[in-house]
């Protein structure tokens, strides 16, 4: 029998949270981002729940191509683009759009001598000085692409930094003067907004908005609730106490015995741990649920089991449902207890989870 530690996913709550979207974003095309095996939710299920959206945002071109031979008409944006002038001959074969974000995409593109209407995403660095054409670079930039009879429409796109400081209120205030000063001379579709400025900042929703984490039920947040903006939680992560053990005062726990029990207690182990995807670094007092029941986890998470507490759970013993993130239990309230983000959390997940589609 396999071990008990599972991912349920909820494909009504991926439905629900592309509908939020809709929402605040009404006059905007959604260009869905499934990267990274849709945050840790599968490509294809996740792909399936997203089908309304207008395009797909992806990183692997292996995943784009699999998304075509699915089936899949939409828009693929693939977001680092084209790595190889090989590679251009599968962008056209199947009709993939690409960011271009330097200058040696622009030369490979030049010398594809072979005209296709090559769709394109025009990556300006306002900022954050990852990827992208400074705002010097850029008119250049969009002049080659505008010349260049293998492209077809152009699109203007950027990346917030700072957009989930949203009590700043001036978290995209920059960086959207920048773009909107350095592309003021062009009419072309435009692509700013991640899940962030989508809540909070209309004034970048343009022509596409690329939501990612928000699709998914977690807060771009430190400080609001997914809860908050009606966003639901796909993935539940969920195993079951696999035994008991009976502390006295002065007891330690755990790998470095770092929790040592001030009182008699129960203490359940549970299977799950850091090869699963589950964070090491979680502290004594990272929440879980229990029966239902809110408690924490105590010593040392190691590779395959953590402990938690059952004071206060009686009826809780072997074979009792653990529920490490997901429904009841946001997963962004776990990553802040384990200093991390949501983000992480949901893309650890490891090949030995098994995972299950729910609709609930």
């Amino acid at each position: 029998m396999s071990r008990p530690i599972h991912a349920l996913i909820d494909l009504s709550a991926l439905e629900h949270n592309l509908s939020v979207v809709r929402r605040y974003a009404s006059r905007s095309r959604i260009m869905a981002v499934i990267k990274a095996d849709a945050y840790g939710h599968g490509l294809l299920r996740a792909a399936e729940a997203f089908k309304s959206a207008d395009g797909f945002a992806i990183l692997e071109l292996e995943a784009a191509i699999r998304l075509r031979e699915a089936g899949y008409q939409h828009t693929i944006l693939l977001i680092e683009g084209f790595f190889s002038r090989s590679e251009l001959e599968l962008f056209e074969r199947y009709q993939f759009c690409t960011v271009i974000h330097n200058s040696e995409q622009l030369e490979m593109l030049s010398a594809y001598k072979r005209p296709g209407g090559l769709d394109v995403f025009l990556k300006l660095n306002t900022g954050m000085n990852r990827l992208g054409f400074t705002p010097e670079q850029f008119p250049a930039a969009l002049e080659l692409l505008r010349s260049n009879p293998v492209v077809g429409q152009i699109t203007l796109m950027t990346h917030f930094a700072c957009a989930d400081e949203h009590k700043e209120r001036n978290g995209v205030a920059e960086q959207l003067q920048c773009f909107n000063t350095v592309t003021s001379n062009w009419n072309l579709p435009r692509s700013l907004a991640n899940s962030a400025a989508t809540l909070c900042y209309p004034e970048t929703h343009a022509d596409w908005v690329r939501p990612g984490i928000m699709l998914y039920g977690a807060s771009p947040f430190a400080d609001t609730s997914a809860s908050e903006f009606d966003l639901r939680p796909a993935m539940t992560l969920t195993s079951k106490v696999i035994a008991v053990q009976y502390l006295h005062s002065g007891d330690k726990v755990g790998y470095g015995q770092t929790f040592r029990a001030d009182r008699s207690m129960r203490v359940g182990i549970v299977a799950g741990g850091y090869a699963d995807g589950y964070p090491r670094h979680a502290p004594i007092g990272t929440p879980v649920l229990v029966n239902g029941t809110r408690t924490r986890i105590i010593g040392r998470v190691s590779m395959d089991m953590l402990h938690v507490d059952l004071s206060g759970i009686e009826n809780a013993g072997v074979g009792s449902p653990v529920i490490f993130w997901g429904k009841g239990l946001p997963v962004d309230e776990v990553a802040q207890s384990a200093g991390t983000i949501g983000y992480e959390l949901l893309c650890s997940l490891t090949k030995r989870i098994k995972i299950e589609t729910i609709e609930i």
